[in-house]
């Protein structure tokens, strides 16, 4: 097993942090030797000069739904050029309705939907259709695009979701706890500071208001105190129970998480390891 870095500065490894630092250590490492499979952790606050907590954080992972965020991105990024992007209405055929795709249940055959509405459920309700529709839009190479110019050269978008031809040739949509956070804290950072980064500061706190807005609050939102703002997205397949999260985005303490595990032979007990290491980061990072 791995073990966890706090990559920093030399202030931040000043003698009370290495004593916290390590308290941090032995919980992520118990919860992760708990699992049933592998787990890889990203944590980082956005104080200047703060470590940031990484525990098998450049694994590669089965992504599952947590890419739809970096989806998300390069559509927000496109919006900055043509802003009536979201505007614009998809038709769907009934041939092309996967499963797991909430908004097209009770819509009408050949459902005609607005970009706008395909993003919110592609986030929300995580939609698979609604996410195949926009990688349609935007196409694999520019949302593999977007990954490189955040620096996420372990990240990549291989195929549409639900796509059995594709998983049965083991063609993987995968990412890294690193990349996943430093999105996150992209993200972010661009809100709080009027920054661009990875997409301009307005974009930035729309994605925010989106992910707010996310549906899922069983992993990380179940370890950490009711009532604290989530911005996160999760994600699961077989063997596979991620999620990603800023956590209280408009607060005076946030910061991001990314858990994400794979080779899972008990979900339940990938799930109760993210609620776990959600609530020990939780408690060293977030300032009340």
């Amino acid at each position: 097993m791995k073990r966890i870095g706090f990559i920093g500065g030399a202030l931040a490894l000043a003698a009370p942090r290495v004593a916290l630092g390590s308290t941090l250590q032995s919980a992520i490492e118990r919860a992760a030797a708990a699992s049933s499979g592998i787990v890889g952790v990203y944590a980082r606050t956005m104080s200047p000069g703060q470590p940031a907590v990484a525990f098998n954080a450049d694994e590669s992972f089965p992504t599952a739904s947590i890419i739809k965020l970096l989806i998300l991105v390069t559509l927000y990024e496109h919006a900055e050029r043509d802003p009536s992007i979201f505007e614009h209405r998809l038709t769907t055929p009934d041939s092309e309705v996967v499963g797991g795709s909430p908004l097209f249940d009770s819509a009408p055959h050949d459902a005609t939907f607005s970009v706008a509405t395909l993003a919110s459920a592609m986030i929300d309700a995580s939609d698979n259709t609604a996410s195949n529709r926009l990688i349609d839009l935007l196409g694999f190479d520019a949302i593999n695009a977007t990954a490189r110019a955040a620096g996420m050269h372990h990240t990549h978008l291989r195929r549409h979701f639900m796509d059995v031809h594709a998983m049965l040739y083991h063609s993987e949509n995968v990412s890294t706890p690193r990349d996943m956070g430093v999105l996150l804290f992209e993200i972010e950072r661009g809100w709080r500071e009027g920054l661009r980064t990875v997409a301009s500061p307005r974009s930035c706190r729309r994605m925010i208001d989106i992910l707010l807005r996310q549906e899922d609050r069983e992993k990380i939102g179940a370890g950490i105190p009711p009532g604290i703002p989530l911005a996160n997205k999760t994600g699961e397949i077989t063997a596979v129970r991620n999620d990603i999260a800023i956590v209280d985005p408009y607060g005076d303490s946030p910061y991001v998480l990314a858990v994400l595990t794979k080779d899972l032979n008990n979900f339940a007990l990938g799930v109760r390891a993210i609620r776990h290491i959600a609530r020990a980061v939780h408690a060293q990072l977030y300032e009340k």
